[in-house]
């Protein structure tokens, strides 16, 4: 697993990704997406405008995240616009209907057992990932919580999958295709922002529910002291659920929200999120929960009682999961499976501080 240790100004952690993996590499998990996205009409007059609106949004209200853009721009020689268009392609794409899930995902939070709180996740995406697949831990003048130790991937910014600070607050996203957006944060640049500022479940809250949201997919979080939440990313306004035990994969499960939810359109991640989503409810609540039990879990296979949590190619659609990664909040730390969670090729991360 590739990781890369930064301190400093977020554009300076930005730019420390360069050396970690190839131009070349990175281009093709990135860029490249952007270039096949406009040669097939994703990104016409009306998305130019949108993403112009998101820009002015996110200069006011998340610069530094817009830094950290910069220097991930400057470490591999790209265009900071294709790359500020890529972290919106998911979003571009519903708004086309296409209903196409660039990144699945299950996780899951339990608040309490022999080892604390625990976030889990398994990171399901096209395997063209795997290569800028990375662990990044940073820190710098605007973290206000510590060290951040996330899970990502080269050429995007941080907590572009999941993370955890040195106060105990953990977090992990799962994408939505959703048929509603708006100018609002996208939950890529709301991720590092949770972690640099909030310490607690409450914290991150608060800031969840202080601006809009652009819409589309879900976070969970659990702190240090054993608070949980849900989060359902709406536009029209986030719909949070708190304390126990909490799941989530890739559709909207409230009333609220459930309407939102684009329908599979023959995507394999989305076609089971809903078998995935069932099957932990099923086996999640009214157990104690370690970090052993939840590598376990996760390497699930489908079954007569048992659903695809661990996801492999099947060479039609290249979806699969590449990592999973369970966050132990009572110590800051993280362990992870670079690869599928079946191959029993997990990796114990030094605790952030």
């Amino acid at each position: 697993m590739i990781e890369v240790s930064a301190n400093g100004t977020a554009y300076e952690r930005g730019k420390a990704q360069a050396g970690a993996a190839s131009a070349d590499k990175v281009r093709q998990a990135t860029i490249a997406r952007v270039e096949r996205a406009s040669a097939e009409g994703l990104i016409d007059t009306a998305a130019e405008t949108y993403l112009a609106a998101q820009r002015q949004f996110h200069e006011r209200h998340d610069p530094e995240g817009m830094a950290e853009l910069s220097g991930v721009a400057a470490a591999f020689g790209l265009s900071e616009p294709d790359l500020f268009a890529h972290l919106h392609l998911g979003t571009l794409r519903d708004i086309k209907g296409g209903a196409v899930l660039l990144d699945g995902c299950s996780a899951w939070v339990v608040p309490s057992g022999p080892e604390g709180a625990l976030v889990v996740k398994n990171r399901d995406t096209s395997g063209i990932a795997v290569g800028v697949q990375c662990v990044l831990r940073h820190s710098g003048p605007d973290i206000l919580t510590g060290q951040v130790l996330s899970l990502g991937s080269l050429g995007s910014l941080a907590v572009w999958s999941s993370g955890i600070n040195a106060a105990g607050l953990a977090v992990a996203d799962t994408q939505v295709a959703v048929n509603r957006h708006r100018v609002g944060w996208l939950r890529y640049f709301l991720l590092p922002r949770l972690l640099a500022r909030a310490r607690t479940v409450a914290e991150a809250v608060a800031m969840i529910r202080s601006l809009p949201h652009a819409g589309g997919g879900t976070l969970v979080l659990a702190d240090r002291e054993g608070a949980t939440a849900a989060v359902e990313l709406s536009a029209a306004g986030p719909v949070i659920t708190q304390g126990g035990v909490q799941w989530r994969t890739n559709h909207y499960t409230t009333p609220q929200t459930r309407a939102e939810t684009l329908g599979p359109d023959g995507d394999k991640i989305a076609g089971n999120s809903h078998l995935r989503f069932d099957f932990l409810g099923r086996i999640l609540p009214d157990q104690d929960w370690t970090v052993p039990k939840a590598k376990a879990l996760m390497s699930t296979h489908p079954g007569s009682s048992t659903a695809p949590l661990c996801q492999h190619a099947d060479g039609v659609n290249d979806a699969e999961t590449i990592s999973s990664v369970v966050y132990s909040c009572s110590v800051g730390g993280m362990e992870i499976s670079d690869g599928t969670p079946c191959l029993g090729q997990w990796q114990r991360i030094k605790p952030c501080r």
